[in-house]
């Protein structure tokens, strides 16, 4: 056996798939979907085949002929799910495996109709990175294994479906059930395969972009992403041409994981981004950034996590400079440069999470996930910038891209290129110490502007009693208050707290970032005048982002606060998906809850 991914079953031996053919239908009752998946690998082979799954029930394998195939499930392993060996004993190009979900697939949450914004319907979607699609449906759940697709899926007939494909066309049953198909024709990681179905109507914004939501936040999501047509003319004048044809969005319920998902051509974002002030343009440029770095170039394999998220926050980073100016970039730079050593210092115990290659054999990627690899990723990417200039270093990112697109590779590649493409920038950078080292390198370009250096000086003037005065923050927008708070201490006294919220109302801010680094500051600091507000918000959404901070402020304070997290999470957690569920059990855990 020779693996290919420390998290994947797939053997480098055995052909890889090309295609796989879903027929899916999907009961919102027993939470499950059933179907077949097609597999058609790279060459006709004889032998075993192995392949990922997790909580599947396989019910038969068939070959090319329609001959059924002997099958095993080995014992499951805790981190990669139980590999499914199938036996070929003559050539075949493809097989049918037949097969149905758990209704605790790790990729999968299924929402009651009271879970969701509107009331009306239930409701499913899938979040597969970075190894979940395996609990879909059988496949080599690795990024090396990129596949084009299509797929059938039976719903409800009052039930709209989106993936990360082309629709093709929607057909109503007698049963009172519909079938909507798709197809997926750029080879995509498995890990970017998306699904969603229940109450879902859109609005055109623009030639390449629809957003999808429920009818009750269609409206608002419409106004608050009206410029994405903007951004991608800016991207495409950036990386060059926009491959995926459409740039569509679904705003999802407030349990979703993740800020947002990249998934080309239907892109998952968190409805914590409607505000009403257009202010979350980061994460819109970040996942359509994510259409260069990550979906078309991905990383091979979880050990090489930051070529996706430190290219892409570098790209992120270079779109709003050029549609916002280089202060709203410098005050990201800076927000990101304290996360960054926050996240330094809580694997202090575990540095090795702090280098760009890691070696993640035998950990969870979702246990050890953090902005490492975004923020030194992007870190590295500017001190590279730095040393060679933005014109030279531009010519080398489009090359690059148009070097690997449609490719799945390790750091070693890109090093490689990188030697060849600018030669000499080895002797002038010390690649070793970025990409194997552990922690922040010493030339690191710490960020600097006379807007944060403002900022900085005056959280930093906070605890001396100096509070803010309207001349201070006359043009601040958000990213000014996120990054003052963010800079301010994590325990406050009860006064200094009630000083912060009195005026500005943090706490019951529309802004979910400044409420949750506000609430985050008042976890921590044991301030039970906000405990209510606290148990809202975690009541409120599921973003991992805000889940993690609050709970570990109430876990790292008095016991009080403690057990309102433990007491929280149990009334909370059918509403949080699984991963994010993983997650705050494993930090109640580690707090000996």
């Amino acid at each position: 056996m020779a693996p290919v991914d420390p998290h994947s079953y797939t053997d480098s031996l055995q052909p890889l798939t090309t295609h796989v053919a879903l027929s899916l239908s999907l009961d919102f009752q027993s939470r499950s979907i059933s179907g077949t998946a097609t597999l058609t690998l790279t060459r006709p082979y004889k032998g075993q085949l192995f392949l990922d799954t997790r909580d599947l029930r396989v019910h038969q394998v068939l070959d090319s002929e329609g001959r059924s195939l002997r099958f095993s499930l080995d014992l499951e392993d805790s981190i990669l799910g139980s590999r499914l060996v199938i036996d070929l004993p003559v050539e075949t190009l493809w097989i049918v495996v037949s097969y149905s979900t758990s209704p605790h697939a790790s990729a999968l949450q299924w929402l009651e109709p009271s879970q969701t914004a509107g009331g009306n319907q239930p409701y499913v979607f899938t979040q597969c990175q970075a190894i979940h699609a395996r609990s879909v449906f059988p496949c080599q759940d690795t990024p090396v294994a990129r596949v084009k697709y299509t797929a059938d899926v039976e719903v409800p007939g009052d039930t709209r479906v989106v993936m990360s494909a082309a629709h093709l066309e929607r057909v109503p049953l007698d049963n009172g059930r519909a079938v909507e198909r798709f197809v997926m024709n750029q080879a995509i990681p498995p890990y970017l395969f998306a699904l969603a179905a229940g109450d879902i109507v859109h609005e055109e914004i623009g030639p390449r972009t629809r957003v999808y939501a429920e009818p009750s936040v269609v409206k608002a999501a419409a106004y608050e992403f009206a410029n994405t047509e903007a951004t991608i003319t800016h991207a495409e004048a950036l990386f060059g041409p926009y491959e995926w044809e459409r740039f569509d969005v679904l705003v999802m319920p407030p349990s979703f994981p993740y800020g947002g998902m990249e998934n080309p051509r239907m892109v998952f974002l968190t409805p914590t981004l409607i505000v009403g002030d257009r202010s979350a343009v980061e994460v819109v440029a970040h996942e359509l950034a994510h259409s260069w770095t990550g979906n078309l170039i991905s990383n091979a394999t979880a050990n090489d996590f930051w070529l996706n998220e430190g290219f892409t926050t570098y790209a992120e980073r270079r779109i709003v400079e050029a549609e916002q100016g280089k202060d709203l970039v410098e005050l990201q730079i800076g927000l990101g440069w304290s996360g960054l050593k926050e996240e330094v210092a809580r694997f202090k115990d575990k540095p090795q999470f702090t280098k760009l290659k890691m070696d993640l054999k035998g950990v969870d990627p979702d246990e050890i996930y953090s902005r490492v690899p975004y923020e030194k990723g992007f870190h590295f990417l500017r001190r590279l910038e730095s040393q060679v200039g933005r014109p030279k270093f531009d010519k080398f990112l489009k090359e690059y891209i148009a070097e690997f697109q449609f490719q799945s590779i390790d750091t070693e590649t890109f090093l490689a290129f990188l030697k060849e493409r600018i030669p000499g920038i080895g002797d002038e950078v010390d690649l070793d110490k970025w990409i194997y080292g552990e922690g922040i390198p010493a030339d690191a370009l710490e960020p600097r502007s006379e807007i944060l250096d403002k900022i900085l000086e005056l959280a930093a003037q906070f605890e001396s009693g100096r509070q803010l005065m309207d001349a201070d923050t006359e043009n601040w927008q958000a990213q000014e208050w996120i990054v003052y708070l963010d800079n301010l201490p994590k325990k406050l006294s009860s006064k200094q707290i009630s000083m912060l919220d009195y005026p500005f109302h943090f706490s019951r801010s529309k802004n979910w970032e400044i409420r949750v680094i506000f609430l985050t500051i008042a976890a921590h600091s044991d301030y039970k005048p906000c405990f209510p507000a606290i148990e809202d918000a975690l009541h409120s959404v599921g973003r991992i982002k805000y889940l993690r901070p609050l709970y570990a402020g109430l876990l790292e304070s008095s016991p009080e606060a403690k057990q309102l997290a433990k007491r929280v999470f149990s009334d909370a957690k059918p509403k949080y998906h699984p991963i994010a569920q993983s997650v705050v059990q494993g930090l109640l855990t580690q707090a000996g809850l």
